[in-house]
């Protein structure tokens, strides 16, 4: 909204202004806020968003990466919206925005984010492609534990994090279900958390305001996509 406009209460039916607020706090704090520069290659993390592969697209046409790879097999909330898989989607969405095939390559079986950063490194090296920088494209939501996955897995790679530049109005707006958003966030604000104890992420400083807001989300039901640990 322009000129901090506050989003009119119908279009925020679900939840709260307070949940909304915390929601916000845990939004900003997935967003690294990394300085866009060039990279030796670019990984873009499948999901369901194609945002991610237009973003791709928009940073390879400002020269900042000569080859991406698209990582991602299916999952069960990508089964019905790519059918192909999540990667083969993403390569056919740049290549109809006017991405040459040649600066594209498809890893289409990870399951998950570390199968995205393993798999993919594997890849490029296989092409032999040198990566001393990597560029990791994702749902904005899903940045730093993006980060904190590769920086675990391929510690010796300097990482910068991007994804569509959008505020959590319009994320809600684009995904059609506030809610379910409002889950993802704090899913993926869990894994934050608990997966450098299994070994699967360096460990993230957790400020205290965006803790209790996680806290308080959880304790309303904004709990469909954690895990157990």
């Amino acid at each position: 909204m322009s000129q901090g406009v506050p989003v009119p209460k119908h279009e925020r039916r679900q939840i709260s202004d307070e949940q909304f607020h915390d929601a916000t706090l845990i939004w900003n704090y997935h967003r690294m806020g990394h300085e866009q520069r060039p990279c030796s290659a670019a990984i873009g993390l499948g999901s369901h968003d194609v945002g991610v592969a237009t973003t791709a697209v928009n940073l390879y046409r400002a020269g900042l990466f000569p080859v991406v790879v698209f990582s991602g097999g299916n999952s069960p909330t990508t089964r019905t919206r790519f059918p192909r898989g999540e990667a083969v989607h993403y390569r056919e969405h740049a290549l109809s925005l006017g991405v040459p095939n040649e600066a594209i390559r498809v890893e289409p079986k990870a399951a998950n984010t570390g199968q995205n950063i393993t798999f993919s490194r594997e890849l490029l090296a296989e092409a032999g492609i040198a990566v001393e920088s990597l560029l990791l494209i994702s749902k904005p939501y899903m940045e730093r534990r993006s980060y904190a996955t590769c920086r675990k897995l391929w510690p010796e790679v300097e990482v910068v994090c991007a994804s569509e530049s959008l505020e959590l109005d319009d994320y809600i707006k684009s995904i059609g279900d506030e809610k379910l958003v409002v889950d993802m966030l704090v899913g993926d604000l869990q894994r934050v958390i608990e997966y450098p104890k299994l070994g699967f992420a360096v460990e993230q400083d957790v400020p205290g305001d965006v803790s209790s807001a996680y806290e308080r989300l959880l304790d309303a039901g904004f709990d469909s996509r954690v895990v157990s640990t």
